[in-house]
């Protein structure tokens, strides 16, 4: 496993995982829990590369404007990362607001490549649940049941 974190180039010689969901957002201000660090864990002995937008050196007081060069190329890396992914897990915290994830979900909802985990207690659980029925998205109560899809989903 290769895990490639914001702004590192993707190399794509290997299936990728792109791990979208909660960041920040939280409702008290704070970043969400870093459950990326929990399925990198978990993807630890395959042989893929992991896309994971929690840059090190991100800073919430950047501008989020298209004239803000390192914001814009943090926007441009998911962007391009969610495209170049062979699957993308989306992992919705119940502290959290997320609605960069509730774009990503929208933007990539007829993929084919999206595996859901949306916990009791987000806020817009009901739509998550609504529009993965509508475009047969799988859902998982777990990040555990979420990771062992992706496998599954990656080996195919």
């Amino acid at each position: 496993m290769k895990v490639i974190k914001s702004p590192n180039p993707i190399p794509g010689k290997l299936p990728g995982i792109f791990l979208a969901g909660s960041i920040g957002g939280s409702t008290d201000g704070s970043l969400a829990n870093d459950w990326q660090k929990t399925v990198e864990i978990l993807l630890n002995n395959e042989n893929i590369e992991i896309y994971n937008p929690r840059r090190i050196d991100y800073d919430s007081t950047w501008k989020q404007t298209i004239e803000n060069d390192k914001f814009k190329e943090q926007v441009n890396w998911e962007l391009n990362s969610l495209e170049k992914a062979t699957v993308i897990i989306l992992y919705f915290s119940p502290e959290t607001q997320s609605p960069i994830s509730l774009l990503e979900l929208g933007l990539h909802a007829q993929s084919g490549k999206l595996l859901v985990c949306c916990p009791e207690g987000f806020w817009r659980k009901g739509n998550v649940d609504i529009v993965c029925a509508k475009y047969g998205i799988p859902t998982y109560n777990t990040i555990e049941e979420l990771v062992g899809a992706a496998i599954v989903k990656i080996n195919m």
